[in-house]
């Protein structure tokens, strides 16, 4: 006969099993905590339901939507950081794609596409595909520095950020082009009241990316390649192709994520735009469960570790804590999360 004392010792071990041994349902649980948290600072009203459930719906559409560019890196981060990899340049890289998909679509006289007679429509799908383009070529050129090179993936990335972002500034200071109304509505589109396309974007990748990982020939790569690139090697696999593949991606990711950006705010600050945007994609993709020295990680776990990021951003926003603090707050979780991966190595 089971006695009330095993139930809890068996509950308890079943708990702390899923705890240590399934990142996900840790990760969940993280986040339902946060979650709890964020209400109770949001100051549940229980007379008035209706109108409270409208704040806190409201409040999260805000939440995913101002960080579904972000979120959509840290999908692209997943991939780099499983192989064994990390990327510095997203930010930078963002900054200079979205200026150069600016000067193309810019609906003033110095636009480049306006000067040669394409306008509307026209003009922003080859926008879109020259963005498309420089963001892969982008990526192509960091994935050859670390495979060719033989430059580890932090000062290659390193230095393209600092290339990146410099250039752009050099050669858009004091320009300010106009977006047209047409292209801003592939990410402004309202649904419902709500600007719902950056989250829809956000998700639909999010579940593309997923079946890539666990389903295709290349997610079995990149994951071997992160757990030992030897043995990968003589199992037959192409390393220095997989990771080109994957910086590749990582660059087509940054490329959509800096068209979004253009389209939802019409401008971008070349000095300060997407700066911090790597510490919140990589400090998503480790809280996820993935592990820094690569070779585990799954997507659904970084998109919950975005969600917990954004909501503790929302939170400590919410509770007045300056903004120079919540930073020192997302370097305590990294760390934190780091920790408590070499303790399950150990």
């Amino acid at each position: 006969m089971v006695t009330t004392k095993e139930k809890k010792q068996s509950a308890l071990s079943w708990f702390k099993d899923m705890w240590i041994h399934h990142p996900l349902f840790s990760t969940g649980m993280a986040l339902v905590v946060m979650v709890i948290l964020q209400t109770v600072a949001l100051g549940f009203d229980y007379g008035s339901f209706g109108e409270w459930f409208t704040v806190w719906i409201t409040n999260w559409f805000n939440i995913l939507r101002n960080n579904a560019s972000v979120g959509i890196i840290a999908l692209g981060m997943s991939f780099v950081i499983i192989s064994g990899g990390i990327d510095l340049a997203v930010g930078s890289t963002l900054v200079a794609i979205g200026a150069a998909v600016m000067m193309l679509i810019d609906g003033g006289p110095n636009g480049l596409l306006t000067r040669v007679g394409i306008t509307g429509v026209p003009a922003y799908l080859a926008a879109i595909l020259v963005g498309f383009v420089f963001s892969l070529i982008l990526g192509e050129i960091t994935g050859v520095l670390i495979t060719k090179g033989k430059l580890p993936p932090f000062i290659a990335t390193l230095g393209t950020m600092k290339i990146c972002r410099s250039v752009t500034q050099h050669f858009m200071q004091g320009y300010t082009p106009s977006v047209p109304k047409g292209f801003l509505q592939i990410a402004g589109l309202e649904i419902g009241g709500h600007m719902l396309m950056p989250i829809l974007y956000w998700g639909l990748l999010a579940y593309i990316l997923h079946i890539v990982s666990k389903r295709t020939a290349f997610g079995r790569h990149v994951f071997a390649v992160g757990s030992n690139e030897r043995t990968a090697m003589l199992s037959g696999i192409n390393v220095a192709k997989v990771k080109r593949r994957v910086y590749a991606l990582m660059g087509l990711l940054v490329g959509f994520s800096a068209i979004l950006q253009v389209s939802r705010i019409g401008s971008m600050d070349y000095a300060n735009a997407g700066s911090g945007y790597e510490m919140d994609a990589i400090a998503a993709v480790i809280v996820g469960g993935t592990s820094m020295s690569g070779g585990k990680g799954s997507i659904a776990g970084t998109v919950i570790g975005m969600l917990i990021i954004a909501v503790m951003n929302n939170l400590l926003n919410l509770m007045g804590v300056p903004p120079f603090l919540r930073e020192a707050c997302k370097g305590i979780i990294v760390i934190g999360a780091v920790l408590l991966q070499n303790k399950e190595k150990a």
